[in-house]
């Protein structure tokens, strides 16, 4: 039993490790309560184009567009670009009806929303040229934006921030713990990650829609077609040397998934996706830790010495904090767990000892004397049983930390959270945690299934005009 207890002191100590290199979000956690970056207002005006890659969303593509109709941003530096992607439906044809520029494109064997995205970039390069607009967005066909949402990215746009991604507010939230748990994931990251990285001027991640980025980015066009495109782009993008910032003041809307089925397959293809950049970017992102080599370039050439030095420890920095994204923590943490309980269970059958299995006989003893009962445990039945109480007590634990983060978050983000009754902010609280448990499963199906990208179902045909208020709105 001796190796067995060598490989869970390697393992434990490896990921203690580990989890010290993670202390440091206890900074964002803390900033992300009290700061949040500020962009001045601007006068100067910048082209953008918006780039929608739509398959079968007949039923929404059109309140979207309106949306963006109804910005209070000159239409004449607004260009709309959607590619109907293998659509079966009128997707096209709404599109064209709203004003919007549509390609339409038939590939069955290359389906995932990078693809489309690449082909649409290609599109606007013939027709257009990449470098006819200053910037480009991306949304998903469900999204609606407030009609200040492109005066604001654009302040951000025009401090000089060549990413920036924007805040996430839910259209269905209230639909039931599945939407709401969606939405309450995407509230977490913004308090826990966006506000603080983007105040520090690091790199956040962004997170499939709802972002603004540089036509230098694509100037080789789209290259991130995998099965999440936007964590690759990330990735790379910090990898040349790209911070990416956080606007909290620019707010769209989107959609959730409110089936079981269609979550799990989501979560599923999500975790396959995550795998595939730790593989595409994790190696660059630990090479850069230690070599930056042309990536800081992008520091402005009349800058001092000293400032340079300063721009080059920030990239390395990033280039860690942004591999701290790409590896997926929670799941390494719940199969270290599952390992360590598995040998622990070994050790117990080989030697009846584990921690605090010396005292398990006595104390099940006692138990079992107050309740008046007299049976006898075998030290070994007893110590796993044990085992089963600390695990137990680890699980109601994490448990009861994700429902007090989501009671964070209804506290904190309430001005901006549509209106309901008390008693449904419970009940999401209380299911919160389900949405993590079904992240790690998602993961470990992920490691061992093929999995290919399929569209999410598209239905809350309402205009940004018509959203549920919040009691606090104006």
């Amino acid at each position: 039993m001796k190796i067995v207890t060598v490989i869970m002191n390697i393992i434990n100590r490896l990921w203690s490790f580990i989890s010290f290199l993670y202390k440091y979000r206890t900074l964002y956690k803390i900033s992300g309560l009290f700061l949040t970056r500020k962009f001045k207002r601007t006068e100067n005006l910048h082209k953008y184009a918006v780039l929608v890659a739509a398959r079968n969303e007949e039923a929404v593509i059109g309140k979207l567009i309106e949306s963006i109709k109804q910005q209070d941003y000159p239409q004449n530096l607004i260009e709309i670009f959607v590619v109907a992607d293998n659509c079966t439906d009128n997707t096209a044809e709404i599109v064209r009806e709203y004003g919007a520029v549509c390609y339409e494109r038939y590939d069955t064997e290359h389906r995932t929303k990078g693809f489309a995205l690449q082909y649409l970039v290609e599109c606007i390069r013939k027709d257009y040229s990449i470098e006819a607009f200053e910037g480009y967005f991306i949304f998903d066909a469900d999204n609606l934006l407030k009609s200040d949402y492109i005066s604001r990215m654009n302040e951000a746009f025009d401090s000089g921030e060549k990413i920036i991604t924007s805040y996430r507010n839910t259209k269905n939230f209230d639909n039931n713990w599945i939407s709401a748990s969606y939405a309450l994931h995407w509230l977490r990251t913004i308090r826990n990650e966006h506000r603080a990285r983007s105040v520090f001027r690091l790199a956040t991640r962004i997170q499939g829609t709802g972002f603004l980025f540089a036509n230098e980015l694509i100037k080789n066009g789209w290259n991130y077609t995998g099965l999440t495109e936007d964590r690759a782009f990330c990735a790379d993008a910090v990898a040349n040397g790209y911070q990416i910032s956080y606007n909290n003041e620019a707010e769209f809307y989107d959609e959730q998934p409110t089936d079981l089925k269609i979550a799990l397959r989501q979560r599923i293809r999500w975790a396959k996706g995550h795998l595939q950049a730790v593989a595409e970017t994790g190696p660059t992102l630990f090479a850069h830790i230690f070599y930056t080599g042309t990536a800081t370039d992008k520091s402005p050439k009349d800058v001092s010495r000293f400032k340079r030095l300063l721009n080059n420890v920030k990239f390395r920095f990033m280039s860690f904090d942004m591999l701290t994204v790409v590896i997926p923590r929670s799941f390494l943490s719940a199969l270290k767990r599952w390992l360590i309980f598995l040998l622990r269970v070994i050790v117990i059958i080989g030697t009846g000892k584990v921690f605090g299995a010396e005292y398990a006989p006595d104390f099940l003893e006692k138990i079992l004397q107050f309740f008046g009962i007299n049976i006898g445990f075998l030290n070994d039945l007893s110590a796993v049983l044990w085992l089963f109480v600390f695990t137990i007590g680890w699980v109601l634990s994490s448990y009861f930390n994700a429902i007090i983060t989501a009671l964070y978050i209804f506290i904190v983000e309430h001005k901006r959270i549509m209106y309901m009754r008390w008693y449904k902010k419970l009940w999401y609280c209380i299911t919160f945690p389900l949405f993590d448990i079904i992240g790690k499963i998602s993961m470990f199906i992920a490691l061992f299934t093929k999995v290919e990208w399929k569209p999410i179902p598209h239905n809350a045909a309402i205009g940004i005009n018509e959203l549920p208020k919040n009691k606090n709105s104006n």
